[in-house]
């Protein structure tokens, strides 16, 4: 008998440890990454009781661990848990919770802490991760009696999974974990007073106002966020596309949930976005938004944000309607639920002329770049890869800079749950430890990390973890030597002035001063060498440079068998656009 069933049936005593670990089996938990510690020994001797019940993975760096428990999550929808132990372990992960918290990633991190009786006395390992956490988390505990540790963990999962899903932090101090108890109920009520986990069903009312607005627009946008990929809304979506016949744009987190092939969609919209999808929104007199959150990388300048428009805002939660923008109809509520109702009322209106002048700026302003370079462009080097994994239906993560902005623009995401970035806080390092996390989750799949070497170095130590844990991902690292995103800053707003943004040898002209390269310079000296690293890692690795070799290279990095680094050079002059500068509106924007 392992274990868990010993527990359930002879109620024998159990630790605070294998109450964890028991309702991290109840909850359907799967995989779990954790990083062992003096305070969190405990937990991890549990684990090794459970048998296979649990896989645990061990990251090289906690936070590597709570980027891939976020993975786990944003491709399954499901709670990804993270464990630390106290002091650095648990710090370690703040960054990750916060990116979680902005993204709205249902994610339970469980820290050890020093016992009670040494909580404030600055004890060895000691961090007030309560308190640290406090504005970065949906919910979090300081568990202080065993008793309770059951109802707690069974709270942790419905918070982090419920309304609107964030992370949630568990800090168990180890006399707790090492404490015993008998006759402990496993399934304890909750006891959330006040917590409301779904909103009421919107009025009929409310849908009727809706479909009124629509009826009467002429110039009428869907602009579609996050909210839909985690409401599982997408099918919805786009059956009200297809009723309505509605151009639509989407948040650079709504990603996937239109498909770029469809007749109405104009892709996504902000600082990076298509021109054509800040055209139509700037033109619209209704926004229709659902799920998103008026963020000021879509909005810019935010009172000329659509300011000719009637908005209508559909969000779960209530603190985000007229939080940055007012709305005229602000609704809070499911926005599967309300998509269901309006698919019943809707028809398509005589908005013909706007349909036209939307797909009339499509071609207009197309994405586009210098084809005609006989070197590798970055938005080549995605697009490429988009082309040659169509029909692989891969999962794509990437780190944040302008290779992220890259990918959103050249990148075919057809699917929502296959495009994962740090949105909301723009955390380089995600890429990689989130991929890990993703192939853990789905192990058939293929996984693939677009990143840039400033992004890849900040957690570039999991490759161990993918090389020890069995975890194919493969990097394509799109290698500029820079910190491309802040270079681009600096050559079109500080006269390009080199800031600390050359990440190669400081003896190297790029590293301070004045640039006067040319739009396709590459860096002279190639540091460091990523194919050795990779290599010493175990994995395999290759160099690319030459465009005629770019498929074939390509196509080797995703026929290895193990995890793979092709380190693809790229000039570090170019640009992303179109670009809005930050606070300014659509008719600033830079295409060229």
């Amino acid at each position: 008998m392992s274990t868990a069933e010993a527990a359930k049936t002879d109620h024998r005593m159990m630790t605070g440890a294998d109450i964890v670990v028991q309702s991290l089996v109840d909850h359907g938990v799967d995989v779990l990454f954790a990083y062992p510690g003096g305070c969190s020994m405990p937990m991890h001797q549990a684990l090794t009781r459970y048998g296979d019940s649990i896989r645990t993975i061990l990251p090289r760096h906690e936070q590597g661990g709570a980027f891939a428990a976020q993975g786990y999550s944003r491709a399954t929808g499901r709670v990804g848990v993270v464990m630390a132990t106290s002091g650095p372990g648990a710090t370690n992960l703040v960054t990750a919770i916060a990116d979680a918290k902005l993204d709205s990633v249902p994610m339970v991190a469980i820290t050890a802490q020093v016992p009670t009786r040494a909580i404030g006395s600055d004890a060895f390992q000691e961090t007030p991760m309560v308190e640290v956490c406090r504005g970065i988390t949906k919910h979090h505990y300081l568990v202080t009696k065993i008793e309770d540790l059951p109802r707690v963990l069974k709270e942790a999962f419905h918070i982090a999974s419920s309304g609107r899903p964030g992370p949630v932090l568990v800090d168990l101090p180890k006399d707790v974990q090492l404490s015993d108890v008998a006759e402990v109920p496993l399934d304890p009520p909750m006891d959330l007073p006040g917590y409301e986990a779904a909103p009421p069903a919107v009025p009929a009312e409310t849908i009727r106002q809706i479909t009124a607005a629509i009826k009467l627009a002429r110039r009428p946008v869907i602009y579609a966020g996050g909210g839909i990929v985690l409401g599982n809304a997408s099918e919805e979506l786009r059956e009200f596309i297809s009723n309505t016949g509605i151009p639509t744009v989407t948040t650079l987190m709504g990603i996937g949930a239109v498909p770029p092939e469809n007749e109405f969609s104009l892709d996504w919209l902000g600082m990076h976005g298509a021109a054509y999808a800040n055209y139509a929104v700037r033109d619209c007199d209704l926004l229709i938004g659902l799920g998103v959150r008026f963020d000021d990388r879509v909005t810019g300048k935010v009172e000329a944000f659509a300011k000719d428009a009637k908005i209508i805002h559909v969000d779960i939660d209530a603190s985000e309607l007229n939080k940055n923008k007012e709305a005229h109809i602000p609704v809070r509520g499911d926005v599967k639920q309300v998509l269901s109702e309006l698919n019943k009322t809707v028809t398509k209106t005589g908005i013909d002329p706007w349909r036209k002048h939307c797909a009339e700026l499509k071609t207009k302003y197309p994405l586009t770049y210098d084809n005609g370079f006989d070197g590798i462009l970055q938005q080549h080097a995605i697009k490429t890869l988009s082309d040659i994994t169509a029909e692989m239906d891969p999962q794509i993560t990437v780190g944040v800079g302008q290779h992220q902005m890259w990918t959103a623009q050249f990148f075919k995401f057809r699917r929502p749950r296959t495009w994962h970035s740090s949105s909301g806080l723009g955390t380089m390092g995600f890429g990689l430890p989130a991929a890990m996390g993703i192939q853990a989750a789905l192990p058939g799949a293929l996984v693939i990390d677009i990143d840039g070497d400033g992004s890849f170095q900040m957690n570039v130590q999991e490759l161990a973890t993918c090389f020890c844990e069995e975890l194919p991902v493969k990097v394509f690292l799109l290698n500029n030597q820079h910190l491309g995103m802040v270079v681009q800053w600096e050559d079109r707003f500080m006269d390009r002035n080199r800031a600390h943004t050359y990440l190669g040898p400081i003896s190297h002209n790029e590293a301070k001063g004045n640039s006067q390269a040319e739009r396709f310079a590459y860096a002279d000296d190639r540091y460091p060498n990523f194919v050795q690293i990779a290599k010493g890692y175990g994995c395999g690795a290759s160099t690319v440079r030459k465009k005629g070799d770019l498929e074939g290279a390509i196509r080797e990095m995703i026929e290895h068998k193990g995890p793979y680094v092709l380190d693809v050079e790229v000039p570090y002059q170019e640009h992303v656009l179109p670009m809005i500068p930050g606070g300014h509106t659509v008719d600033d924007m830079i295409l060229e």
